[in-house]
């Protein structure tokens, strides 16, 4: 019977039921760190003196507590789990687990007790490894257990996270505390908890203890804790990333909103080729180009700049990363009119794409009127005699261009200007001039704007009367025809 306890891998240790020591085998032995049994102790007391036990939460057991004591009391009990320390040392240096047994004799009285001990050090070192790793790892996680579905572990990234409290959901269960809330796979989530398998990554959103919730990953490892399966749900927090996205799309939608309504001619362009991706309705206006015109064509196609060298010079700027600030340059309307522009171009990033952005600012007033004042200076330098009189009221003229100069006769005015100005004559406001002449109604505005700065008013009566103190009534000019359709079109 000794030979084959001897071989056990278990530790047993003999007693008396005096309370001495009979036996041990070398398992016993080797758990204690001893080599016979007198150094385990002669009795109960002599081992009670010679090793210190404690449970797993560090209290100490007091004398009657310790299973020696408990084996010869004659009580059964089994999985009693204690720390085990040298006398005279702080830390444990094994961790027993000790069922009991008592043997009787044909009277049924204790003939022998048995202390049966297995050492579980190396388990419970995994365990208190995995425990540390698990409360010191700052990725959120909860440990279920898959009996019962009830949480048995939550680590402090999970309660930051959430903002639950780690004693209220250690008491609830899988589906109290839902980490599986509106999961984009719930479905399939729930059958591989009760099976007990791997769930995927899939997003969720979970419910938090202020009513909100909060956008998160969520995934499921099953694990194995002492002899109980687990489950173990780990999570990435995605909220901020959603508000990052949020704040984008809010920053967007301004960006175009603005973008729409802004009363200065923009564009949005693609680096790549130059493409228009957007226009507002002051770029149509002042170009002349209807939206479905104009998106999705390069800008040298579409024919915008005035010249193919002006077209050229500005896209390798672009190209180059140059930045264009205030640029006068001069660009072609629908009609073929030709328009001064300050145009300005920025490169921004819409989602994912580099694009730029646009600006142009009519500019033609502005360079008629210095037109003007350089001819002031061409005439006085022809002929200084007309210092006194004629630079005065040239200069006066550009200061107040409201007072109608004396000097100014209809053949200032281009031939163009002079249709223009026959039809504000017969009374046709803007839009029936536009029709009229088949352009846009930017072009006429232009058009109107210099005939204003030339004569020196500012209101249609006012060029009217001009006209006519001139002798100049509209009637005198033909009707300007619209362009005729080709026979092919009109019988289309």
């Amino acid at each position: 019977m000794r030979q084959i306890i001897a071989g056990l891998d278990e530790g047993v240790i003999l007693i008396d039921p005096d309370q001495s020591i009979l036996w041990a085998n070398a398992a016993a032995l080797a758990m204690h760190g001893v080599d016979s049994v007198e150094d385990i102790g002669a009795d109960v007391d002599d081992y009670r003196g010679r090793f210190q036990l404690r449970y797993r939460n560090n209290h100490r057991l007091s004398g009657a507590d310790y299973p020696i004591e408990r084996v010869v009391s004659g009580e059964a009990f089994s999985q009693v789990v204690v720390e085990v320390a040298v006398a005279g040392e702080d830390d444990p240096r094994w961790v027993h687990q000790v069922r009991s047994l008592v043997l009787t004799d044909d009277d049924d009285a204790p003939e022998c007790l048995v202390l049966i001990i297995q050492d579980v050090s190396a388990q419970f070192e995994a365990e208190d490894r995995f425990e540390q790793s698990f409360n010191a790892n700052p990725a959120p996680a909860v440990i279920c257990r898959l009996s019962d579905l009830r949480f048995v572990k939550v680590n402090q990234g999970f309660v930051e996270m959430t903002g639950h409290d780690k004693a209220n959901v250690l008491s609830r269960t899988v589906y109290d505390i839902d980490v599986l809330e509106r999961a984009e796979k719930r479905d399939l989530a729930k059958q591989r908890l009760s099976e007990g398998r791997t769930i995927p990554q899939m997003e969720a959103e979970l419910d938090l203890p202020d009513g909100t919730t909060k956008l998160v990953i969520v995934a499921g490892q099953p694990i194995d804790m002492g002899d109980q399966p687990c489950m173990l749900f780990t999570f990435a927090d995605l909220e901020p990333r959603r508000k990052a996205e949020t704040a984008l799309r809010q920053s967007e939608e301004r960006f175009m909103r603005t973008f729409s309504l802004a009363p200065v001619a923009l564009a949005i362009g693609s680096l790549d080729g130059h493409r228009l991706c957007d226009v507002n309705e002051a770029f149509t206006a002042l170009t002349g180009y209807a939206s479905q015109e104009i998106i999705g064509r390069p800008l040298g196609e579409v024919g915008l700049w005035e010249t193919p060298a002006l077209r050229t010079a500005i896209e390798a700027d672009i190209d180059a990363g140059v930045a264009i600030r205030d640029r006068e340059t001069r660009i072609r309307e629908k009609d073929g009119d030709v328009l001064d522009c300050m145009i300005s171009a920025e490169p921004i990033h819409l989602g994912d794409e580099p694009c730029v952005l646009w600006a142009m600012r009519d500019i033609s007033t502005r360079k008629a009127s210095e037109r003007e004042l350089v001819n002031a200076i061409e005439a006085v330098m022809k002929d200084t005699s007309w210092l006194s009189r004629s630079i005065m009221e040239k200069l006066a003229r550009i200061r107040t261009p409201e007072a109608t100069p004396p000097g100014v006769g209809l053949d200032e005015l281009t031939p163009r200007e002079r249709e223009v100005l026959a039809l504000i004559c017969r009374g046709l406001d803007d839009k029936s001039i536009a029709r009229t002449l088949d352009v846009s109604g930017n072009t006429v505005r232009n058009h109107v704007a210099r005939i204003y700065s030339k004569i020196g008013v500012n209101r249609r009566n006012a060029a009217a009367a001009w006209a006519r103190a001139r002798g100049f009534d509209g009637d005198s000019m033909p009707t300007p025809q619209r362009p005729v359709a080709p026979a092919k079109e009109m019988a289309a």
